[in-house]
């Protein structure tokens, strides 16, 4: 069975940093991308961030750019977001997710953990 325990997020001020955890099991966790979400309130999902099987890639949405930062340990099963600079709009539910590297068909979701920027 497919788990993800996400954890890191909470509630940090204007231009503060928090580093959100994905750990994973019950999948081989080099034979998957895994991307970052999120998800504001009234807002659709949208990516964040993106990083290959093997950390070789990534790729960012525009409004992170330059402030978020994504890796993975696949010794650790993990994948993290390290977000700086954080501004009241990054404020929403992040999501891991794992997509198949053969098939795009094959993903799974982490629950989620809130991310909250307010002073």
């Amino acid at each position: 069975q497919v788990q993800f325990v996400e954890s890191g997020g909470g509630l940090v001020q204007p231009g503060g940093s928090l580093r959100l955890s994905c750990v994973a099991s019950g999948l081989t966790f080099s034979m998957y991308r895994m991307s970052w979400y999120r998800q504001a309130p009234g807002k659709e999902r949208e990516l964040v961030a993106h990083i290959a099987s093997f950390g070789d890639n990534t790729t960012y949405a525009d409004s992170v750019k330059g402030r978020f930062a994504i890796s993975r340990d696949n010794d650790k099963h993990t994948v993290y977001l390290q977000m700086n600079s954080l501004k009241p709009e990054d404020t929403a539910v992040y999501y891991c997710k794992a997509t198949f590297s053969y098939s795009q068909n094959l993903v799974y979701w982490g629950q989620g953990t809130q991310v909250t920027v307010s002073s």
